[in-house]
């Protein structure tokens, strides 16, 4: 591994360690001169205290860079966690080998350099705080390589569930719009049984409106309530082409209420329901109203139950609950009361979705 090479600098100590390495060797520089000279620079003068501490600086320099790259080697041949139990003892071993050779070395040549011995008995004493002091500071590598490594495995982690999420996002969302479209259909079936070919024409033209729309929305899993609205006065007024005035909606939504977020097609599938399984004729018309209550967007209608059921998929609520619950802790409440039938949308913001779901798009 290059020394000058960040990449693999990162990709095997888990950071740029660069600074850390300079401004440690620097201080493990002044340690083993205050162990070894109990302080060169307190005691000596300048010039000798300097060169007591240069040499200190020389077998700092040479421990570190040596023990670095066995710590790089055994990274590279036990890259797994799961290998600790045989790299640490390995690499605790190696620090220890390390400090004694360069120590036996290094006064070996400074013995030439300077004529003098450097093994005096006091060395055993040296020694051993020099390797000690160089197991912690290697230490620190070993517990911000865990930290960083602990980090990248929550994000991975993290990701890993994002992208579950989003998956099953996209597959209730491509569920919704066959759906709509395999209901739509059954409409445009009995309207061109019930009406004139041109009737039937502008039905097919607002549809047209209708899918340019769903389109438009793309992948969102989340949009804002007007737009919502929209897409769903679009579709009320498809089926005002076949029910005229026997399909009434009250909208009870007020234009501060509109900048909330919502799952797409779900106030559309919650009035699809509403249309497909209740009778609306002029004996018994069918008037939905669209409210905002404690944060909710209320769907509330008569039950009028048809006797003769259409073909359905049985995706509609379903599909609403199940994207609610993937992307909030916030739940769709459905209820019968009364003779009626109320869905109750929870209105979101951001601050709202779960932390698994928070970096999908929307």
């Amino acid at each position: 591994m290059g020394f000058f090479n960040k990449a693999k600098r990162i990709k095997y100590l888990g950071f740029n360690d660069v600074w850390f390495m300079l401004v440690g060797i620097v201080l493990l520089s002044f340690v083993a001169d205050f162990i070894i000279s109990r302080g060169s620079f307190s005691r000596l003068p300048f010039l000798e205290a300097t060169i007591n501490w240069s040499v200190s600086l020389l077998f700092s320099t040479v421990n570190w860079l040596v023990m670095r790259t066995i710590l790089i080697a055994l990274r590279k041949k036990y890259p797994s966690l799961r290998n600790n139990k045989k790299r640490i003892p390995l690499f605790f071993l190696s620090i220890v080998i390390t400090v004694l050779c360069v120590d036996y070395i290094g006064n070996i040549a400074l013995g030439y350099i300077f004529d003098q011995s450097y093994n005096h008995p006091l060395r055993s004493r040296i020694v051993l705080p020099v390797i000690l002091i160089s197991t912690m500071t290697m230490a620190i590598y070993e517990a911000l390589y865990y930290y960083i490594r602990l980090k990248e495995s929550i994000r991975e982690e993290e990701q890993a569930k994002r992208a579950i999420v989003q998956a099953q996002l996209d597959t209730l969302r491509n569920q919704a719009q066959p759906h709509f479209f395999f209901n739509t259909l059954n409409t445009l079936r009995d309207i061109i049984d019930q009406n004139t070919r041109e009737e039937a024409k502008e039905f097919v033209n607002r549809l047209s409106e209708v899918y340019r729309f769903i389109l438009e929305s793309g992948n969102a899993n989340l949009i804002a309530l007007r737009e919502e609205l929209k897409f769903a006065e679009a579709y009320i007024h498809i089926q005002k082409e076949r029910f005229g005035d026997n399909l009434t909606v009250d909208w009870k939504v007020s234009k501060n209420d509109r900048d909330w977020l919502i799952i797409p097609m779900s106030l559309q599938l919650l009035l699809e329901n509403a249309v497909k399984h209740n009778v609306i004729s002029k004996g018994k018309p069918l008037h939905v109203e669209v409210t905002i209550e404690n944060g909710h967007l209320v769907v509330r209608n008569r039950i009028q139950p048809k006797t003769t059921q259409l073909p359905t998929t049985k995706l509609g609520l379903k599909n609403i609950e199940r994207r609610y619950t993937l992307i909030s802790d916030k739940q769709v409440v459905i209820t019968t009361d009364n003779g009626h039938f109320k869905v109750k949308l929870p209105l979101l913001t951001i601050a709202d979705q779960k932390h698994s779901y928070a970096d999908t798009h929307h």
